[in-house]
C-alpha cells in the first residue's frame, strides 16, 4: 500500500492511497487542476480513481470537488452530516452516504468521529495488504474514538496545527483564537505529539505531521515539539512534515514495514 499527501494545510488538503489497482483519494481541498497534476506525477489520472472519501465539508477539504467530479468515474463517499453540508452548497454533486466501513478493491476503509466544528466530521483508518494507516486532522481534542483508531497502525498522519502561545500572541482576533484552541477546533503541536506517542506505543513506524497553520506554526517548530516527545519516550519512528503547497513523499507499507520511497526536503 502506498500513501502520499498531495496537499496538507489550512489552505487545502488531499491524500492518495493505493493498493495494486485500487486508488482512493481522501479529500479534495485544492483545485482540480492541481490534484490532476499531482496524480499525473504519480502516473495516474482522475478517471482511474476507485473512490473519493471526504472527512468534512470545510472548503479546505472540498474546494476542488465540484470540478474534479466531472472527471471521476467513481463514487464520492461522505457521512450523512457531511453530505448534507456539502450538498447544500454544491447541489450538483452526487454523494454516496458513508454509514459503515467500505471495501474498495484491495483497501478496507473505516472511519471514526472527530471533534470539529463541521457536521459529520470524521477521520479514516485504512487497511490494505496487511498494513494500516490513519488520517486524523481537524480535531480539537483527542477523543476516545481517535485514540482507539491510532492504536495498532503502521503509519499515522496526524494534525499538528499550531503552537498555542503563537496563537495567543498572534494577530488573530479573540473569537478566532478561541475557535482554534477550543474543543472543536484544531490540534496543537503538543496534542499532536501525544497522539504520535500513543501511535508509536501501538507499533507505528512512521508519523507524518499534517494540516500545519502557516500563521501559527512552522514545519521546524512542529517537528521539534513532536520529536522531543517521541525521543523522550524512546520511540525511534520516522518523523516528517507533510508539505503544504506540493505533494509529499510516497510511503510504502508492505511486509510489516514502512519505507519512504521519495524524500522531499522542507525549507
Amino acid at each position: 500500500m502506498d500513501v502520499c499527501t498531495l496537499a496538507s494545510g489550512s489552505k487545502g488538503n488531499c491524500l492518495l492511497a493505493s493498493c495494486g489497482q485500487t486508488h482512493i483519494l481522501i479529500d479534495a481541498g485544492v483545485s482540480a487542476r492541481r490534484i490532476t497534476r499531482s496524480l499525473g506525477e504519480l502516473g495516474l489520472r482522475p478517471e482511474e480513481l476507485s473512490a473519493v472519501f471526504i472527512t468534512h465539508g470545510h472548503s479546505d477539504h472540498v474546494s476542488g470537488l465540484r470540478v474534479l467530479s466531472k472527471k471521476l468515474r467513481c463514487p464520492i463517499w461522505a457521512t450523512h452530516g457531511t453530505a448534507l453540508d456539502v450538498g447544500s452548497r454544491v447541489p450538483e454533486l452526487s454523494l454516496s452516504i458513508l454509514d459503515r466501513p467500505r471495501q474498495v478493491g484491495g483497501l478496507h476503509i473505516d472511519f471514526f468521529p472527530t471533534s470539529h466544528d463541521a457536521p459529520g466530521s470524521v477521520g479514516y483508518r485504512v487497511a490494505g495488504d496487511g498494513m494500516r494507516f490513519v488520517l486524523c486532522t481537524d480535531l480539537g481534542c483527542l477523543s476516545q474514538p481517535v485514540l482507539d483508531a491510532a492504536w495498532g497502525i503502521d503509519l499515522l498522519i496526524a494534525e499538528a496545527n499550531h503552537d498555542v502561545e503563537w496563537v495567543r500572541s498572534g494577530p488573530y482576533p479573540y473569537y478566532l483564537q478561541e475557535r482554534i484552541l477550543g474543543k472543536y477546533g484544531h490540534l496543537s503541536n503538543e496534542a499532536g505529539a501525544e497522539l504520535a506517542e500513543l501511535a508509536a506505543r501501538g507499533g507505528a513506524q512512521a508519523v507524518v505531521l499534517a494540516h500545519l497553520s502557516q500563521e501559527n506554526n512552522t514545519p521546524a517548530r512542529a517537528r521539534e515539539t513532536v520529536a522531543r516527545t517521541l525521543e523522550g519516550a524512546g520511540f525511534p519512528v520516522h518523523l516528517s512534515v507533510a508539505p503544504v503547497q506540493e505533494r509529499g513523499p510516497v510511503f510504502r507499507l508492505e511486509h510489516g514495514r514502512v519505507a519512504v520511497l521519495e524524500e522531499i526536503l522542507l525549507c
